[in-house]
Order: C-alpha cells, then sequence, then structure tokens
C-alpha cells in the first residue's frame, strides 16, 4: 500500500512536554505555597455520571494527598446530595455555566474533568482560567487540535495537566514496562491486543458530536496506550480498516469495531482490535526471549498477568484512580512531572486521528515527526 503521511505539525509535541513542564513548575499555584502539614489538596469533579459516582468519589474517600472539596454538575440536587455524602459546603457545587467563580476557592487545587469527550476542551480550559490544575478524563478530546486549545490554556494559566491513564499506576502494568526498561526478553516485536464490549443500549458514546467516534476513542485507547509501553516508542505508521456493521441502526453515527496495526521505529508491530459489539479484553507481547500477556487487561479490578515464566505477582491496588490522583497531587506539591502529561493525551489523539485516515484512504498512514 502506498503511505498517506500525517503532517509533521500534527504530530508535534508528543515529545515535547518536558519544555512545558519545567516551565510550569517554575511557579505553582495554591497547595505549593501550603505548608507541608496540610497534605490533602481540594478535587473537584467536573461531570457526575457513572464513574465519577463509582469510581472517582469513592477513590476519593481512599487517597492520601487529596479530597473531594466540591462538584460540578447541571442538577443542582444531585449536586447538594453529593455536598451532603461527601462533607462539602452546598457552596462549592457549581454549574458549568458558574466554572469560572472556583477562582474565588482556595480550598479548590485540582478539577477533574469527567464529560463527555466533546465538552473536555471547554471545561478543562473553563478550569485552567480559573486557576486549578487540571486532570483530563481519556481521551483527552475529540481533536487534536481540542488538545492543542487545552495545553495552552494550561501553560497560560500557569497550571499542571494530566490525562486520566489510570493503568499507568497498576503493577500488572508496570511489570510490562519494567521488561521494557530491563531488556530481559529482547524487544517485543509482535503485540497483539483486543479490547471489547457489547453496548446495549443509547448513550453518547454512540454520537459522534460527543464521543468523537466509536470504540477507537473509548476502547482502543487503551491498545494504543499499551502498545507505546510495550514497544518503549511511538508509532511511525498505522494500517486500519473498519469492519461492516452488524447494527447500523444502532451505530449510524460511530464505527461498530474496527481494526488497526501500529508500527514502531525498531520493526516492532501490534496488531490491534476494538469493538461496540463484542467482548475481548487482553493484550500479548512477545519477545525472543519470552512473552507477556495481561487478561483481564484494562478493567478497574481484577486484572491478571503472566509471562513465559510465570505468574506476575502483584499485589494489585484498593483504587487505581486513588495512585493516579495521588500522583497528582504529589506532582503539584513537589514540581516533578506527571507520568501521564497532556501531551501524552494529544499524543494518543494524533494516532486515533491518522487511524481514521488510514480507515477513510485504504492506506498505510505514515506518522512524521
Amino acid at each position: 500500500m502506498n503511505d498517506s503521511p500525517v503532517s509533521r505539525r500534527r504530530f508535534l509535541g508528543q515529545f515535547s512536554f518536558a519544555a512545558a513542564l519545567l516551565a510550569l513548575t517554575s511557579k505553582m499555584k495554591g497547595a505549593a505555597d501550603r505548608p507541608a502539614s496540610e497534605k490533602k489538596l481540594g478535587v473537584v469533579l467536573v461531570g457526575l455520571g457513572y464513574y465519577s459516582a463509582k469510581e472517582l468519589g469513592p477513590a476519593l474517600r481512599l487517597t492520601e494527598n487529596c479530597q473531594l472539596v466540591g462538584v460540578v454538575t447541571g442538577d443542582p440536587a444531585k449536586g447538594a446530595k453529593w455536598a451532603r455524602d461527601y462533607g462539602f459546603p452546598a457552596s462549592s457545587v457549581y454549574g458549568y455555566d458558574t466554572m469560572a467563580r472556583m477562582a474565588d476557592n482556595p480550598a479548590i487545587d485540582i478539577v477533574y474533568v469527567v464529560t463527555p469527550n466533546g465538552l473536555h476542551a471547554e471545561h478543562c480550559i473553563a478550569a485552567a482560567k480559573a486557576g486549578k490544575h487540571v486532570i483530563c478524563e481519556k481521551p483527552m478530546a475529540n481533536t487534536v487540535a481540542e488538545c492543542d486549545a487545552i495545553i495552552a490554556a494550561c501553560v497560560a494559566a500557569k497550571v499542571r495537566l494530566s490525562v486520566g491513564y489510570r493503568v499507568h499506576f497498576d503493577p500488572f502494568h508496570e511489570e510490562l514496562r519494567r521488561l521494557v526498561r530491563t531488556k530481559e526478553f529482547g524487544p517485543f516485536m509482535q503485540m497483539t491486543g483486543k479490547f471489547a464490549f457489547q453496548m446495549d443500549h443509547a448513550q453518547w458514546r454512540a454520537e459522534k458530536k460527543l464521543a468523537g467516534g466509536g470504540p477507537l476513542m473509548d476502547l482502543g485507547v487503551y491498545l494504543i496506550q499499551e502498545s507505546c509501553m510495550g514497544a518503549g516508542a511511538v508509532p511511525v505508521a498505522v494500517t486500519a480498516r473498519e469492519l461492516p456493521k452488524k447494527r447500523p441502526e444502532f451505530f449510524r453515527d460511530v464505527e461498530e469495531s474496527i481494526e488497526f496495526t501500529l508500527e514502531f521505529p525498531g520493526g516492532e508491530r501490534s496488531a490491534c482490535y476494538t469493538s461496540y459489539n463484542d467482548r475481548y479484553d487482553n493484550f500479548r507481547a512477545e519477545a525472543k526471549g519470552g512473552w507477556f500477556e495481561i487478561g483481564p487487561a484494562f478493567g478497574y479490578r481484577g486484572l491478571k498477568a503472566a509471562t513465559s515464566q510465570g505468574p506476575v505477582k502483584a499485589t494489585p491496588p484498593a483504587s487505581q484512580q486513588a495512585l493516579q490522583m495521588d500522583d497528582f497531587a504529589q506532582c503539584i506539591l513537589t514540581g516533578r512531572p506527571s507520568i501521564v502529561p497532556g501531551e501524552m493525551g494529544r499524543r494518543d489523539l494524533v494516532v486515533i486521528e491518522a487511524i481514521y485516515a488510514s480507515v477513510a484512504s485504504g492506506m498505510r498512514t505514515a506518522l512524521k515527526i
């Protein structure tokens, strides 16, 4: 196949976060000036859907370095219930149109945006303009341009930006990164991953305006992340195709299933599949000296991994999300960079846009740095 190149400008920045972070560490807001004895930073959740209610809220009861101090919601009654349940004042319940008022609340250090993908840019930028550090749930946005706008807003406001890539804080995934660092098995030249579930009811994830796409945006981003971990690099090219829809009336606006192959600089390849009409949750990486396999791979709990030397022995965390948020709080307090910065989220959107470009053209799409 012929190459269909993605422009250099669209891929620039994936390695540029070090300079931006260095600029930010020189002047942190709020928590950085607090006494060391005041360990917990205040977090506000923007959007009170399933993930906030069932995962992030409970995780904030377990965190050591941060605590829930407010919410942003379009439902004042729901916000009032959160205030009662988590013990913060009713004055810390904000609407999407009153986020600017957070600037006047010194108890707020971090704003975690958990709204649909298509709203991430609007809400992250509002949080940054209010002078608050930002965690943006994955995928970072619907487009690379929106990612650029979020990053620029955080740099302008001199606040930190991180992406909700929780598996980076899970010990089973850390074993893959350790094997890559130590080269214990040699390079993982062949990788395969599948992540899929059956969507059985209408929701915003099947609406392109809010979701940006289908399972590639929601589930495929995990496969991109894991492939980059296994290769220890970013892709140089991708080949992809959308599979025929079995339920076209349900998936009118987005793809139902898609498969793609990522190519890396050292010749490593990762063949991936994601769908909203199937059931898979696994990833495998093979090298000359051994292999790594994880499955279930991407859930919130119950993960299992093994290598050619036997099962991976690790203690599952009580909450991946608690570790993720605590780490970001430590980044703010100490000035060290996040391991999941906004530029990583941008990188993944560049790859996603290239995958969709490959589907549209039917050609291998090169990623030019």
